[in-house]
């Protein structure tokens, strides 16, 4: 039988407060699937990744880094709070939770950021902003951290729980799979445009080589001379190096 005790109203109210968080979740992994199949630039595709985490979880910072060559900075490619950050260089000495979460390719969880002694070179910084939690979940490429997710909560704000965690590395793990396909695009886009550059060098040889030969063939025609006797009179050597010659001014012709 059924109670209506104040405890059983608070596990149900608990409970479907949940099963909503868990709704919106599940929504907003539709909707960034759907945005992301609709472009292979991988800009587009990070700064879509971090609004929507900003908006899901109402949070102060969501920014989406990409690691360089030697460790030392990440470059910030997409940023919820200002979308006009692409291509921003980050000294990741300043930034201690996300150099530990590329070097050791785990999530970086710091539930109180203001206690951290990690971060107790940016407390004044934090304080100002009333930071709360921070997240940095890598980016990961057949095991190797090739970048992260950052997330930052304020006080006031909701706190970030294990379930949101959990969800940020789904999001993650998404992300560097659109990241793969979006490399493989630019790639094969690259070939294609040298392919085609090939084909039109090509073609522009061809119709140098034409006109070569119709002004060749119009100055013997217009030549009274025997030209059967003349090729049996010219060694084969000879021959082969007027080709190449010819063949080298073809070339350069067709450069432009």
């Amino acid at each position: 039988m059924a109670t209506d005790s104040p405890e059983a109203a608070d596990v149900l109210a608990t409970r479907v407060e949940e099963l909503e968080r868990e709704r919106d979740r599940l929504l907003t992994i539709i909707e960034i699937l759907q945005e992301i199949s609709g472009t292979l630039h991988f800009t587009d595709i990070l700064q879509s990744i971090a609004r929507r985490l900003g908006e899901t979880f109402g949070l102060d910072r969501a920014s989406i880094l990409l690691a360089d060559r030697g460790g030392k900075t990440a470059r910030l490619v997409a940023s919820y709070e200002d979308p006009s950050i692409r291509n921003l260089v980050v000294d990741l000495a300043r930034y201690p939770e996300i150099r530990r979460a590329l070097d050791t390719g785990e999530t970086v969880f710091i539930p109180d950021a203001s206690a951290e002694p990690e971060l107790v070179r940016a407390k004044g910084a934090l304080a100002r902003r009333k930071a709360r939690s921070i997240t940095v979940v890598p980016l990961k490429h057949k095991g190797a951290a090739i970048g992260a997710i950052f997330l930052r909560t304020y006080q006031g704000g909701a706190p970030f729980s294990e379930a949101d965690v959990r969800f940020t590395q789904l999001i993650a793990d998404l992300t560097a799979r659109a990241l793969r396909n979006a490399h493989r695009y630019e790639q094969l886009s690259r070939k294609t445009e040298k392919l085609g550059e090939s084909v039109d060098h090509l073609q522009r040889e061809r119709l140098v080589m034409l006109g070569f030969l119709q002004r060749l063939l119009g100055a013997f025609t217009a030549r009274d001379t025997e030209g059967e006797e003349s090729l049996s009179q010219t060694s084969a050597q000879e021959l082969e190096r007027l080709v190449g010659v010819t063949l080298a001014v073809i070339a350069e012709e067709a450069k432009g």
